[in-house]
């Protein structure tokens, strides 16, 4: 099992680097308080760099308007866009627009991937997807509540949708709903497109996050379909594969997570060393001369390092042996890495003291919103089921 990258890729990962601490870093928190649309402007035109580049989409091929890189290569991009919370969005692999157009490709129509599927890899429209729902259990998707019903040539959608990031500002919205309740329970749903236009579709509130409401591709979103009409072809796939297009979009996309985390990792390590090594406590002693602080930077590294290893492992396997042989692993990352993120962050946070519960830094954001990592995509509980399970099998 060799990790080895080609020189091209360092290269390539230098230069995403240094656009990281140039351009974005020292605009994030400008940003990050500033409502999204008011600020768009800027951040496309950084996207424009970033196309000029050609970094622009690594997540899809060259072929549709992506750079096309591998699972790993792109695990390892992703490492380095997660220590800013825009690096995604301005390179363009943002979720859930990155799921959502992987999920067009592999199995939209002709006519899907024209008028969503091309526009939104360039970067001209927006997405979200409605999956969690407020009243069912978000660790079982087959327990869904919201429903589409056929009526001619139309689908009738009707339900409540919450946690729906991105909503705010999406052209149009990925809906998971049950189209056959009589059906078994991994065939009751499918995935239809839904324009927020459409008079059926009910933009309801962003939600708060710990305090924080957010705006457009920094939002969750709780909608509604009340009567929804869109036509029969918006389905995406096949009536009844909703639940296998959703394991199709969260599977590999657990690697991409996993190593934007490492990424917020990796920045809030830096920010805690940096930090420390300037604040005096007496006239020639530091935060960084206190063995406590010593053992936070030292503990927090060999986190990092062993959950790195475990995810490149992780994809390594999926891409030369295929994502079954991985599937235990897969589950393993996304609680572990999740952890590690949450306790590096929160040492991080208290190397700072008073100044680190402030927004004048970054760490409170990572804090507030990375906290979701334990729940989201499978919370740690089901994950560590998963692994039980297979294991004493």
């Amino acid at each position: 099992m060799n990790f080895e990258i080609e020189d091209w890729l360092k290269n390539q990962l230098e230069e995403i680097q240094n656009f990281v601490d140039e351009e974005l870093i020292p605009i994030e928190l400008e940003i990050l308080h500033s409502d999204f649309f008011e600020v768009e402007p800027r951040l496309k035109a950084l996207r424009e760099k970033v196309k000029a580049k050609g970094l622009w989409a690594p997540h899809v091929s060259a072929s549709i308007g992506g750079c096309g890189k591998s699972l790993m290569q792109l695990g390892l991009i992703s490492e380095v866009l997660g220590q800013t919370m825009i690096g995604h969005y301005v390179f363009g692999c943002q979720a859930p627009d990155a799921g959502n157009t992987e999920l067009l490709h592999k199995f939209g129509t002709d006519e899907q991937k024209e008028q969503w599927m091309k526009p939104l890899v360039n970067g001209d429209i927006r997405s979200c997807f409605g999956m969690t729902e407020p009243a069912t259990a978000g660790s079982n998707p087959t327990l869904l509540e919201a429903s589409a019903v056929l009526d001619g040539d139309e689908w009738v959608i009707n339900g409540r949708k919450w946690f729906t990031s991105s909503a705010d500002g999406a052209q149009f919205c990925i809906a998971m709903v049950v189209t056959d309740p009589d059906e078994s329970k991994h065939k009751k749903a499918s995935m239809i497109i839904v324009p927020t236009d459409n008079p059926g579709y009910k933009f309801i509130r962003n939600i708060s996050i710990m305090g924080d409401v957010g705006s457009g591709y920094f939002s969750h979103a709780e909608v509604e379909f009340v009567n929804c009409r869109v036509p029969k072809s918006n389905i995406i796939g096949t009536v009844g594969s909703g639940f296998a297009l959703a394991q199709e979009r969260l599977g590999p996309g657990r690697i991409h997570h996993c190593m934007r985390w490492l990424g917020i990792c990796r920045r809030s390590l830096n920010e805690m060393i940096s930090y420390t090594k300037t604040r005096m406590i007496t006239s020639n002693k530091s935060l960084s001369d206190l063995q406590a602080i010593q053992n936070w930077i030292a503990e927090s590294a060999v986190e990092i390092e062993a959950a790195r290893v475990l995810v490149l492992q992780t994809a390594w396997t999926i891409e030369n042996v295929g994502f079954e042989a991985a599937r235990n692993h897969v589950s393993m990352i996304k609680y572990h890495v999740a952890n590690v993120m949450q306790r590096v962050v929160d040492k991080a946070l208290q190397s700072h003291g008073g100044l680190g519960m402030t927004d004048d830094i970054i760490l409170a954001h990572f804090y507030r919103h990375e906290r979701a990592a334990r729940i989201y995509d499978g919370p740690d509980e089901v994950h560590k089921m998963v692994v039980a399970r297979n294991l004493l099998k």
